[in-house]
């Protein structure tokens, strides 16, 4: 029974031990990341703002798909367009996309930031030359779901990741009818 205890109290201890070291590193890396996870953010909203400026954001978008809207400005200081920031699912699970639209619903670009997906596959999404297939769809021109919808050269190169490809155009022309509910607001 002493031997019983010993264990169990030895067991306690390195437990005790690992979780206050768990805890330093934590205190130590958390803002770090969360740093770094707001630059990721920024440079996307400069890369997909397709020469707009960045107006006001909001992230009480009311919508479980829409994380974030952020407006952009014409030169004349009216709103031309949103940059939305999207939840998708794809192969790996769960994926942030940073797409912009025109207020008329027409992708201007779109980039993959957090995803899961498989490396050499799914993870081509994140090349931004991917993102290329849904430039100037979803306003007149229906964003393309399927890979039959693409042209043979788009439709080759989401071979073996279609189940991300699915997600990701999901996600853009649910964020194409999003946008178009809004119109210039």
């Amino acid at each position: 029974m002493r031997q019983f205890a010993r264990v169990g109290i030895t067991l306690s201890l390195i437990a005790a031990i690992a979780a206050t070291a768990l805890a330093m590193v934590n205190a130590v890396t958390a803002p770090k990341i969360a740093a770094y996870e707001l630059q990721v953010i920024q440079n996307a909203l400069t890369e997909v703002s397709g020469g707009f400026a960045l107006g006001d954001s909001d992230t009480e978008t009311g919508d479980t798909s829409v994380s974030a809207v952020h407006a952009l400005k014409d030169t004349d200081g009216s709103i031309a367009g949103y940059i939305l920031q999207l939840n998708g699912v794809g192969y790996g699970g769960a994926m942030t996309i940073m797409a912009s639209y025109l207020d008329t619903g027409e992708v201007i670009d779109a980039r993959l930031l957090a995803n899961a997906e498989t490396p050499g596959l799914g993870k081509k999404a994140e090349v931004p030359a991917y993102m290329e297939k849904f430039h100037g769809t979803g306003g007149d021109t229906a964003v393309p779901q399927k890979k039959d919808a693409l042209e043979k050269s788009d439709a080759d190169s989401i071979s073996g990741a279609t189940v991300t490809f699915a997600g990701v155009a999901k996600s853009i022309a649910y964020g194409s009818d999003f946008v178009k509910s809004l119109g210039g607001k």
